[in-house]
């Protein structure tokens, strides 16, 4: 078996004197475990794009018990990431998210395409930290089948308005008579429900004032936390820095 496809590298593990075992996000077979002999080598052609965040062109085919890596391009390297703390530790969380969401060996398109877009804005600091975290942790939850109920009152029926409350556990909006969950405000209801509706090349265009950001992220980190039941190294990283 031969693939060749697009890829960002999400994880480099060195093993050897001079091999990698790279994870790879790929469009068409989601997350993928490869090694790539020699590509710690400096002169090897491998060596730059195999590199974390690095995104290209990866030929790979399957041993009888793994995945190799005989053939790499680079195209983006996102070296802008490795000059601020907070953005590498923050990518870094990104890639975390993917693998632990993305499928293995089936397509993952979206998750690639959502992950290229927020590293690209992460590094060009066109949009927040915090919007862009928001944003991503509620895409891949749609992606995943967490997709939460914003249509109307989970428990009356009716749109909810004004006092608005949202339910991690059961992922559902109820108005402020039926309310049961976090309280959260008219303009992070509309966030949320842009990133859920939309597709990806419009859920980035919109933008909340700073408080509402800041809520829109708490909001979107414990939906994510709650319903996966994981814990990731990365984002506690990210929140020990502030």
């Amino acid at each position: 078996m031969r693939m060749n496809t697009d890829a960002l590298v999400l994880k480099v593990t060195d093993t050897g004197e001079s091999d990698r075992l790279v994870t790879l996000l790929t469009s068409e077979y989601g997350v993928v475990r490869a090694f790539a002999n020699r590509a710690k080598k400096i002169n090897s052609r491998m060596h730059g794009a195999t590199q974390s965040f690095c995104y290209g062109d990866f030929s790979i085919y399957k041993s009888r018990d793994s995945y190799i890596i005989d053939d790499a391009v680079a195209k983006e390297v996102f070296f802008g990431l490795r000059e601020d703390i907070e953005k590498l530790s923050l990518a870094q969380y990104f890639c975390a998210l993917a693998m632990e969401l993305a499928p293995e060996i089936e397509p993952a398109r979206d998750y690639l395409r959502v992950t290229l877009n927020s590293l690209h804005l992460l590094e060009t600091g066109r949009r927040s930290n915090n919007f862009l975290k928001a944003v991503t942790e509620l895409k891949f939850m749609v992606f995943s089948g967490f997709m939460p109920d914003l249509t109307a009152c989970a428990g009356c029926g009716c749109e909810p308005e004004g006092e608005i409350y949202f339910n991690l556990s059961d992922g559902c909006v109820y108005c402020k008579k039926c309310g049961n969950g976090e309280k959260i405000n008219a303009t992070v209801f509309a966030a949320m429900r842009h990133v859920c509706a939309n597709p990806i090349e419009r859920m980035y265009s919109f933008s909340l004032p700073a408080e509402d950001e800041k809520r829109f992220a708490e909001v979107c980190e414990r939906f994510l936390l709650l319903q996966t039941g994981k814990r990731f190294k990365a984002l506690e990283f990210y929140k020990s820095l502030f």
